[in-house]
């Protein structure tokens, strides 16, 4: 499949987004992405795996109102119009802020995996700046799950949207954090040596 390439990619994030949170989650969420493709056998398409991960927010902090709605124009001013779909429907049955709820779904695996682990990466991120070394390497499945279980904490990442995303998968809730949570702690120094190189 031709696609633009990484460096590409991140350049384009980064002429719509400037806030370095915005940009590490973008980061965070192309290694989850790269890593589950690696895991689930898609190893060939690891690379636009990875790509979709890294746009899949590229209109969030100019529009955040119209999330998922400004971004086909965005990604097809930039000539592509391939990972559209997939963007989009990281927000399938999501109400926006300006009214429209999002109707593209998920069908491909890797779009099953970018709707379930987009939120997650949010929640676990929030749980590791809680601990004492920052770090998800050291973070073990409980205390993720008693954090998860906490309805005040990180309040913002959807329950209800990692849940959906474990069900279209057709895993266990169980499955999906341990997954995910593995594959930010292996991946957790690239993504800061990327983040050091960008300040």
């Amino acid at each position: 499949m031709k696609t633009i390439t990484r460096d590409e990619a991140f350049a384009l994030l980064k002429k719509y987004n400037k806030d370095p949170f915005h940009i590490q989650h973008a980061l965070t969420v192309e290694a989850v992405m790269k890593w589950y493709a690696n895991e689930l056998g898609y190893g060939e398409d690891a690379e636009y795996w990875g790509i979709v991960g890294l746009l899949h927010d590229i209109d969030f902090e100019l529009y955040p109102e119209e999330h998922c709605l400004k971004a086909p124009e965005m990604l097809r001013k930039a000539g592509v119009g391939e990972v559209i779909h997939s963007v989009v429907s990281h927000g399938y049955g999501i109400t926006v802020g300006c009214g429209a709820t999002i109707d593209v779904a998920p069908e491909h695996e890797m779009e099953k995996v970018l709707f379930a682990a987009d939120e997650l990466t949010g929640l676990i991120w929030a749980a590791a700046l809680m601990r004492p070394s920052k770090s998800t390497k050291d973070m073990e499945l409980k205390s993720l799950k008693k954090k998860y279980k906490s309805k005040g904490f990180a309040a913002g990442c959807s329950r209800e949207v990692i849940e959906r995303g474990a069900e279209q998968l057709g895993w266990e809730l169980q499955k999906l954090l341990t997954m995910t949570l593995q594959a930010m702690a292996d991946c957790e120094d690239e993504i800061k040596s990327e983040m050091d190189a960008e300040e």
